[in-house]
């Protein structure tokens, strides 16, 4: 497993963790205490665990299954799946801790900033998806339901 596949994996295990422990303390706080989440609370639980978790480990798994890029081809880059990777983790990262922030001030600043994270994240998933596109091949399936196969 390379390590890139790796690091993403083992980040997507991280955010599972850090959402896990938002959705404990938002109960504990709403069962024990009266208090429901905020939109912000409930945008930063799910940003760790959808895009965090969930498409950092889809990610990762496709980095490390798909097959690799035909020779010659120039559009499959492992610097590019990196750049992805690190927009991808910073912006989710700083964005989940900047919705937790945000019921503490009205800041304009922190209002950019979380912006500006939402579109790193949507960058890092399409700079990911433009450089593995030529990875999403037939191999040996392509053969096979040309024989009738069916699965």
């Amino acid at each position: 497993m390379h390590s890139l596949v790796r690091r993403y994996i083992k980040t997507a295990i991280a955010f599972l963790v850090i959402g896990l422990a938002i959705g404990v303390w938002m109960i504990a706080r709403r069962e024990l205490y009266g208090a429901y989440a905020t939109p912000f609370e409930t945008s930063a639980h799910t940003h760790a665990l959808l895009v965090g978790f969930v498409m950092e480990m889809i990610l990762g798994v496709a980095l490390w299954l798909f097959p690799r890029p035909e020779k010659g081809n120039v559009r499959y880059s492992p610097r590019v799946a990196e750049t992805a990777y690190w927009l991808l983790t910073v912006g989710t990262a700083v964005r989940v801790v900047g919705e937790l922030a945000r019921p503490f001030t009205a800041s304009l600043i922190l209002r950019w900033l979380i912006v500006l994270c939402g579109v790193g994240q949507t960058a890092g998933l399409m700079l990911f998806f433009y450089t593995m596109w030529p990875r999403i091949r037939p191999l040996g399936s392509a053969t096979r339901e040309k024989a009738g196969e069916r699965f």
